[in-house]
């Protein structure tokens, strides 16, 4: 075998001698190559005058001693570009079959490579790398290497099964390779558990514990059935594929839990010098807003925005790209880095740029109080070469994978497409090329070669370490190397010590506010009437409740789409939009007369928050991220912000100081009840916690006055919207709040919940004589008949039967009256018919019936004949929420209407209108 590879090998130098202008590189059975072979590809290239792609080639001294780990995956060649294997950030387990590991024992280009991977799955007859018969075709990506370098993780998933289903393929596992043995092991050993979900992109914590992206969903599950859902694994928010959430388990796979609880994937994660994980999150809640980087503790605390939300869109080598923060690394140094690449997939090239996410939460954005000036983004500086993922010529050639070696050196192991043209059918080195010629449309790039270098940055030499075979190229490599930066290990939160105890046992956590009237460091409340702000407002002698412009806050919930085996749900199922998908409302907290909130919420649970007026209306737009807290944890915010906003927020350390000082300790608030002694520091929000306990939600909004001194003015009127005021069905859960627990939900669907008000019985009788005065029922009015069954047109053009729509038979004919546009009707001889009136033109002139030569058509009588058309009704209602749907609330508090619904109903209507007015909010109503 060896010797067949040694005459193969004399023969393709031999081929070389004989053609030095088409400088083309060896291509081997397997990716090694001989001294003799690296010593001529330098003299090739000396000799072909390429200084722009290769300076000089010395033997690193220190790099030989140390194994290399090279992953070769089949590619084909398309108008001289690799056309790659496609990584799909929307799909992350797709299978891209082909693919190899490597391993030289040394980074010589003369040593012999080994193939490891190739016994892996293996049937009988193909049990080692040397057997000739055909291997299993199975995929293998995420090398992670350990610190002490004496083994990697990887991810591997087996070949694919023919003639079933893709839920019915194996899983992607996690799998850890030993220098000491040379042998691969399953992280989880046990077939079944194994085989539940997908597990990637894995790396060792420096307890040993493993930290990976799974769609296990292992906690998320588990507080479905808490939740009364049947168990199951969610899809992301776009409804494509199973929902990726960082896990953590053992260094044996056992006592895997669950750390982030994102609706959409979070991936990637890197364990920083600093001991804390960053991650790439995609944050999908009523649209696409990126894929940012955010952090956490290794226990899943602290978990917070990092960067790039405002930073997609940005110029990279001249041109717009659209950057998604994803497989980030860690220089020894500490610079945190990426590869970026071009929006098209399939392309290999990549442009290494650096992240400061220490100053920095955007491109342009500082932290709060940071001096420091410029961008974030920056290209990795190397002493001789700029790689980008241009599609352009390059004169320093196309980068593929970029290892940085652990050792502070400044050496990468670089997967490098050497640049190479074609000039007259002829293979060229750029490097014999002027620019004006390189530049000519008649020059090509040549077929991409992606050979493994390493190159030194601090001394600009490069050793060639390995060529691919044929029709293969290299997409990751490591070197087996101890780090030098050993990473900081941050222990796991203890319940009854920084993690709140009670909080710990109840599943729950708190959310604290300091003041929603802060916005990006704004006091929003500062007007003529309150020139002192926050100040003014939370003082009762100057401001009254009803004065305050945010009264309550409500907490919401998405709920997790199914798979369609598990419920095929159908598009009318969310009503006039899907943007928000399905919405459960985890309760309510009254807003603190200076803005602040503390609230016990549930952990391990997606959450977002919405500020509302007295009528429990949002205001405001929505929020855009989803929000957690582990069991016991307090998640601190300083303010709000707005959607638009580029100013630093979702990140504790880069905002500015809170407008909300809070109290001077040991008294009470200015011009409040005096028994209320506040903390130095402390909000009101936290001074209620500290005299009547941490409140918890509700389903209703209920306020009562606790600050003002009655001594000093009159005190604030109680207020109550209750679901038990309803005289309809109540939204289902609402019961739950009775006794809070962390899994109590209301949900509000349309054909439950909504359409039942607009037939409720309303009628007004005299007293004295019980006569029928008037019937105030909306389906009385809203109707197509009147009481005696005679045609009538609906009343503001709006009917809110009950019955199925025409237009949608999965609606109900009043939801697409309220949600959609109309035409107006009008009664004909006891027939209700579109009602036509004449076209005008835009000056205002009627339009009239022309024949196809533009001639008018007239009448028996002669005269022209207007053009018809309909009038249209525009809805009353919009998907965007209460405030939107402004026209519907100021009917209702117009003479004729007035009095009409009660507040609790008006509230109820809010609320769900706020949370997307969707039709369902289970995806299992059909089925119940």
């Amino acid at each position: 075998m060896a010797l067949n590879f040694v005459h193969k090998l004399s023969n393709q130098i031999n081929i070389k001698r004989n053609n030095f202008n088409r400088l083309t590189h060896i291509r081997s059975r397997s990716p090694l190559a001989f001294k003799t072979s690296a010593v001529f590809a330098c003299y090739l290239l000396t000799a072909c005058n390429t200084e722009t792609a290769v300076r000089e080639q010395q033997v690193d001294p220190v790099l030989v001693e140390y194994p290399v780990i090279m992953l070769q995956r089949s590619h084909e060649n398309i108008d001289n570009n690799i056309a790659a294997p496609i990584f799909d950030i929307s799909d992350p387990t797709r299978f891209n079959g082909g693919a190899e590991l490597w391993f030289k024992q040394n980074a010589f280009a003369d040593t012999l490579a080994e193939n490891i991977s190739h016994a892996l799955f293996a049937t009988d007859g193909a049990e080692s790398a040397a057997d000739e018969s055909p291997h299993p075709i199975i995929d293998i990506r995420d090398l992670s290497l350990a610190d002490d370098g004496q083994s990697f993780l990887v991810s591997i998933r087996a070949p694919e099964i023919e003639g079933v289903d893709e839920d019915e393929q194996p899983s992607w596992n996690i799998w850890r390779f030993d220098l000491a043995t040379k042998s691969f092991s399953r992280i989880i050993a046990d077939d079944t558990t194994a085989e539940l979900a997908d597990d990637l992109m894995a790396s060792y914590l420096p307890d040993g514990r493993i930290i990976f992206a799974s769609t296990r969903q292992k906690l998320s599950r588990a507080i479905l059935l808490d939740e009364g859902k049947p168990q199951y694994t969610a899809l992301d928010e776009f409804r494509d594929d199973p929902t990726f959430n960082i896990h953590i388990m053992d260094g044996d796979g056992s006592n895997i839990k669950q750390l982030t609880f994102n609706l959409s994937h979070d991936f990637y994660p890197l364990i920083l010098q600093n001991g804390k994980v960053l991650y790439s999150r995609l944050d999908a809640m009523g649209g696409n807003h990126g894929i940012n980087l955010y952090s956490m503790n290794p226990d899943g605390t602290d978990n917070q925005l990092v960067f790039g939300w405002h930073s997609h869109n940005e110029e990279l080598n001249g041109q717009l790209t659209n950057l998604n923060y994803i497989g980030t690394k860690q220089l020894p140094d500490g610079q945190v880095y990426l590869l970026a690449q071009n929006n098209d997939e399939t392309l290999t090239n990549r442009q290494p740029i650096s992240i400061n996410i220490t100053d920095f939460i955007d491109n342009r954005q500082t932290i709060a109080d940071s001096n420091i000036t410029g961008s974030a983004i920056a290209d990795i500086e190397f002493t001789s070469y700029q790689f980008n993922f241009s599609d352009q010529i390059n004169p320093d050639g196309r980068l593929s994978s970029l290892f940085a070696l652990p050792d502070e050196s400044q050496r990468y192991l670089i997967s490098w497409d050497l640049c190479r043209v074609i000039v007259e059918e002829q293979i060229r080195s750029c490097g014999q090329l002027t620019d004006e010629q390189l530049a000519s449309p008649d020059i090509k790039l040549a077929p991409a070669l992606y050979e493994l270098w390493l190159l030194d940055n601090a001394n600009n030499t490069q050793q060639l370490v390995a060529t691919p075979e044929s029709n293969t190229f290299f997409t990751e490599a490591l070197v087996m190397q101890a780090t030098s930066t050993p990473k900081t290990f941050i222990a796991d939160r203890v319940a009854g010590n920084e993690l709140d105890f009670e909080l710990y046992q109840a599943q729950a956590g708190a959310l604290h506010i300091r003041s929603v009237y802060d916005f990006d460091g704004q006091d929003v409340t500062i007007t003529n009437a309150t020139p002192n702000g926050i100040n003014d407002i939370k003082d009762p002698t100057k401001v009254t409740a009803a004065q305050r412009p945010v009264r309550y806050l409500r907490i919401v919930r998405g709920v997790p789409m199914p798979p369609d085996e598990v419920r095929d749900i159908a598009n009318t199922d969310f009503g006039r939009s899907s943007n928000q998908l399905m919405r459960e409302i985890i309760g309510y907290t009254p807003v603190q007369p200076d803005g602040s909130v503390k609230v016990k919420v549930p952990a391990n649970t997606p959450f977002a928050i919405s500020m509302l007026d007295a009528n429990g209306q949002r205001i405001g737009g929505r929020h855009q991220q989803w929000m957690s807290v582990r069991p016991g944890e307090t998640l601190n915010c300083i303010g709000c912000h707005t959607a638009s906003s580029t100013a630093p927020h979702g990140r504790y350390d880069a905002q500015p100081q809170s407008i909300n000082s809070g109290a001077t300790g040991g008294s009470a608030f200015a011009n409040t009840k005096p028994s209320l002694i506040a903390e130095q520091g402390q909000t009101m929000a936290e001074v209620v916690e500290t005299h009547l306990g941490l409140p918890e939600l509700s389903s209703d909004l209920v306020y009562q006055d606790i600050w003002t001194d009655e001594a000093l003015s009159e005190l604030n009127p109680d207020e109550r919207h209750e679901y038990q005021a309803l005289t309809t069905l109540v939204p289902n859960g609402s019961s739950c709040f009775n006794q809070w627990n962390a899994y109590c939900r209301i949900q509000i669907n349309y054909e439950e919940h909504i359409q039942p008000l607009w037939q409720t019985p309303r009628l007004v009788v005299d007293e004295q004589t019980q006569e029928l005065i008037a019937d105030n029922t909306c389906i009385a009015c809203h109707n197509r008949v009147d009481g005696d069954a005679l045609a009538m047109v609906p009343a503001g053009q709006l009917e809110l039967l009950n019955s199925p729509s025409s237009d949608q038979a999965a609606h109900m004919t009043s939801y697409r009256e309220l949600f959609f546009n109309d035409v107006e009707l009008e009664e004909i001889e006891g027939v209700l018919v579109d009602r036509l009136v004449e076209l005008l033109d835009e000056n205002g002139d009627v339009v009239y019936q022309t024949d196809a030569d533009g001639e008018l058509i007239l009448d028996e009588d002669g005269n022209p004949i207007p053009v018809m058309t309909t009038v249209p009704v525009n809805s009353i209602l919009r998907t965007g929420g209460a405030a939107a749907s402004s026209r519907f609330f100021e009917v209702m508090a117009n003479p004729t209407h007035q009095g009409m619904l009660t507040s609790a109903e008006l509230k109820l209507i809010s609320e769900w209108l706020d949370i997307g007015a969707q039709y369902y909010n289970t995806p299992f109503y059909t089925q119940e």
